[in-house]
């Protein structure tokens, strides 16, 4: 469902892209190619700034948005998620964020006031908040990451970790296909 917000912005959605019809965009958000957003997903943009303006929610072409995953922003602050990047199920994405390209957000992870950069992994149930994580690092499942923590004692990105990275981006984009061709169906 797409829905405007107290302000007057309403979703823009490429129309290669596939929202679930459980799924609720509301507000200044913007959807670029062959975006997958599933079931009972809700972004939201709609929180104004001091200055009474918003920046917008922005997924980038070919990502993901799964299952039950919320993205919202503080403040109206920016939430950009670059290309081929997926968001698993569940997770919690709360502006300002950015999430670069070809990355891979876990399972009920939460991420909040942070930079994500190009190729990196968080895994399931991690906590990225206040920092900036730089491209091709590795966040391990339950990890909690904050302003205080030694990111270069993180780990790299393994060979392993960016084929699953990617083989996610790949199965998400078919069901885009299928899903479109779906889509008068119901």
């Amino acid at each position: 469902m797409l829905r405007r917000n107290p302000s007057g912005h309403f979703p823009e959605v490429h129309e290669s892209a596939y929202v679930d019809q459980t799924a609720i965009l509301c507000g200044r958000v913007i959807v670029r190619e062959n975006v997958f957003i599933g079931p009972y997903a809700v972004i939201r943009a709609d929180e104004l700034n001091q200055h009474g303006g918003m920046d917008a929610i922005e997924i980038g072409a070919h990502s993901n948005i799964q299952d039950g995953v919320v993205i919202h922003s503080k403040s109206g602050a920016a939430v950009i998620i670059g290309e081929r990047t997926s968001i698993a199920h569940r997770a919690i994405v709360h502006g300002p964020c950015r999430i670069g390209s070809d990355a891979f957000i876990g399972f009920n992870s939460v991420l909040f006031n942070c930079d994500i950069g190009d190729g990196c992994v968080v895994r399931h149930n991690a906590v990225v908040d206040g920092c900036v994580l730089p491209p091709g690092f590795y966040v391990p499942s339950t990890e909690r990451i904050g302003p205080h923590t030694d990111i270069m004692s993180m780990p790299r990105v393994s060979a392993q970790a960016t084929e699953f990275s990617e083989d996610v981006s790949r199965t998400n984009n078919e069901l885009v296909r299928g899903y479109k061709q779906l889509q008068n169906e119901f």
